[in-house]
């Protein structure tokens, strides 16, 4: 298992920061979980305990509301941290995850973490500009909900899973359509009209929930212009 682990976190971006002394209390302080699909990583309102690396797979983060509203925040994948918003910034989870595929974490104790990060200035910036930009990825998402018809929304999904997700013009939707319409803020059956729209309009190619994207230059002038 130690031998598994050290693999995995060579390829870990944060790894490459650390000592090999801070290496081995990383790798003796945690664990390698696999996730199926749907299951719950944790709840909102529930007690923080350890950070969450995503080694592979797919991880959706949301914020339920009123009236089982849920508001989809991003979509996270291999490389990412699940869970440091609410464990750096409160006692409890501010937001829910789940798995939507077949998804391995690492579940890393959060006090040898934390002391990891006091002792090493470069681990600890290379966090804070990992947080920063997914804080900057927040902030627009919520100017882009506010601000922009749904084109524009829809757009946006498209792109954030083209460029961001699967670096490819072609792919399957790894959310359901419901899910898809919380990402981009609005109703399932209007998600699925505008998604039609562009389909009809050669903007797409829609089988199900395999896309191909046919005019990326119209998807941005549609993001961009909102």
């Amino acid at each position: 298992m130690k031998e598994e682990l050290e693999n995995i976190l060579d390829d870990a971006w944060f790894f490459r920061y650390l000592t090999d002394k801070q290496k081995e209390l990383i790798i003796a302080n945690c664990n390698l979980v696999e996730y199926h699909n749907r299951d719950v990583l944790f709840k909102q309102n529930t007690r923080t305990s350890h950070l969450m690396f995503i080694v592979s797979g797919l991880i959706r983060i949301f914020k339920e509301g009123r009236n089982n509203k849920i508001l989809s925040l991003k979509t996270l994948t291999s490389g990412d941290f699940v869970s440091y918003y609410s464990v750096f910034g409160d006692s409890i989870y501010r937001y829910s995850a789940s798995a939507i595929d077949e998804v391995k974490i690492l579940i890393i104790d959060y006090a040898s973490f934390v002391s990891v990060l006091q002792e090493n200035g470069n681990m600890a910036m290379a966090m804070i500009k990992k947080i920063s930009k997914d804080g900057i990825y927040l902030i627009d998402r919520m100017m882009s909900l506010s601000h922009k018809q749904l084109p524009g929304r829809i757009a946006e999904v498209l792109l954030y899973f083209s460029t961001e997700i699967y670096k490819k013009d072609e792919f399957d939707f790894p959310l359901t359509r419901l899910e898809l319409a919380e990402l981009a803020g609005t109703t399932k059956e209007s998600f699925i009209r505008t998604i039609n729209e562009f389909k009809h309009d050669k903007i797409i190619e829609l089988e199900g929930r395999h896309v191909r994207i046919i005019s990326m230059d119209i998807v941005k002038i549609l993001s961009e212009l909102g």
